[in-house]
């Protein structure tokens, strides 16, 4: 029993320890992270966590599940509402397991689909790397324009006519500039084919009017993330405007992708879809002016940041190429070590076997606009990762200032309020069981 207690005591520790520095002591630019807010995280840590609820709202293959039938159907009618649709399945875990469903239905072993290049934004599981090749289908990649860092579309549709794919795929994990969504749609089509919207990383930005809505623009289908610009729990979604294609794909969720589709997630998916639209408008807007506004400092500074010719960035993220500093892996370990977290990462120009120690670092604002930064705070933190990247701040020094900064920012924005939970009178799951 002690060595248990002892090793119990540990666990905590660790969790404790961890809280503290990622919550007190860091400066978050990851741009695949976020945070929920505290009536989120009250409906989150809910009885929904230890149930199951096997098959679609209303029609499951267990009993009890009256409650999250309601809930489910209500989240997925607000979003639907939202993206301009009837058409919303919560039931993925993650992005990629969307894809993986709507891949599944969209083609056979052996059928090709076209994806935007690894260049240009596209995510491991678009690929023969990833879910794709897992599902058997032929990566064909799209032609690439590096002077526009996007997709070069009169190329594209000449290999779309030539290619006869049976989906496309747009959208994905490092991209700052929109994709040629109806251009790709119109080319995908005529051969026959289905386009399919990655919006993992942007899904919060289009609920909030900054990035345009692929539904509205061609795309058959949009795979989503819910904790990226969309500040929810971990999950995903799938939403449609092709309902045969919905149908199929929905039939596949489950039982071919997901058993239990952790219910926890829906009511804080519910209460953060809710938070978007009152607050999404405001909150994606400033989220895209302090992702340029960071651009911007970092290259006053003398680093060299993408895109400067097309405006550095649309979305949440900017990309810098870091290599008169070492290179990404090193500045993103000495930035970690100041506090500071954003990740490596692979610019256009990079051979694919610079995977572990590239170009480049990708930085994203969606977490700290959250809490409340603006511009002239982004230029505060545009300078510390200069002075610690180019070495003229030690890490130590800088990681004093980032925990001065994070004082500033410890709750979080765009929010409703937690007093709503006493309104209704909410139960929390840990008193129940104590």
């Amino acid at each position: 029993m002690e060595d248990v207690q002892k090793l119990a005591l540990r666990v905590l520790e660790i969790a404790r320890d961890h809280n503290i520095w990622r919550s007190r002591e860091t400066i978050n630019l990851i741009a695949s992270e976020n945070v929920m807010s505290p009536l989120a995280l009250r409906v989150y840590m809910s009885d929904f966590m230890f149930r199951y609820a096997e098959g679609k709202p209303f029609k499951r293959y267990y009993q009890g599940t009256k409650y999250i039938d309601e809930l489910e159907s209500l989240t997925a009618k607000l979003i639907g509402e939202m993206l301009g649709t009837d058409m919303v399945d919560l039931r993925p875990v993650s992005g990629t397991i969307a894809n993986a469903s709507v891949f599944r239905v969209l083609a056979n072993p052996g059928d090709k689909a076209v994806i935007a290049p690894v260049q240009a934004g596209a995510h491991v599981s678009h690929t023969k790397f990833g879910t794709l090749g897992a599902l058997g289908i032929v990566q064909v990649n799209l032609p690439y324009d590096e002077e526009q860092m996007n997709i070069d579309v009169d190329k594209a549709v000449k290999v779309i006519e030539e290619v006869k794919p049976k989906f496309a795929v747009l959208g994905g994990s490092v991209y700052l500039f929109p994709h040629p969504v109806r251009e790709i749609a119109d080319a995908v089509h005529s051969v026959g084919g289905k386009l399919v919207y990655d919006a993992a990383h942007v899904f919060g930005l289009i609920l909030g009017g900054a990035w345009r809505n692929p539904l509205q623009h061609g795309a058959d289908f949009m795979t989503a993330s819910t904790h990226k610009t969309f500040p929810g729990p971990q999950g995903g979604l799938v939403a449609a405007t092709d309902r045969d294609g919905f149908k199929a794909v929905s039939k596949t969720i489950f039982p071919w992708f997901v058993s239990n589709h952790h219910l926890h997630r829906i009511p804080a998916t519910a209460i953060t879809t809710l938070e978007m639209k009152l607050y999404g408008r405001e909150y994606a807007a400033q989220t895209v002016r302090n992702a340029r506004r960071l651009a911007e400092e970092l290259a006053a500074l003398g680093v060299k940041v993408l895109g400067e010719h097309l405006g550095y960035t649309k979305s949440h993220q900017v990309v810098a190429d870091v290599r008169r500093f070492g290179g990404g892996a090193k500045v993103a370990a000495k930035l970690e070590e100041a506090g500071i977290i954003v990740n490596k990462n692979l610019l256009p120009y990079d051979p694919p076997e610079a995977v572990k120690d590239p170009s480049g670092i990708r930085l994203g604002v969606q977490e700290v606009t959250r809490l409340g930064m603006k511009e002239d705070d982004i230029a505060e933190v545009a300078k510390l990762i200069y002075d610690v990247a180019s070495g003229s701040m030690e890490p130590a020094k800088a990681r004093e200032k980032v925990k001065e900064i994070r004082a500033q920012f410890s709750s979080v924005h765009y929010t409703l309020p937690e007093e709503l939970a006493s309104k209704a009178g909410y139960v929390d799951v840990l008193s129940l069981l104590r």
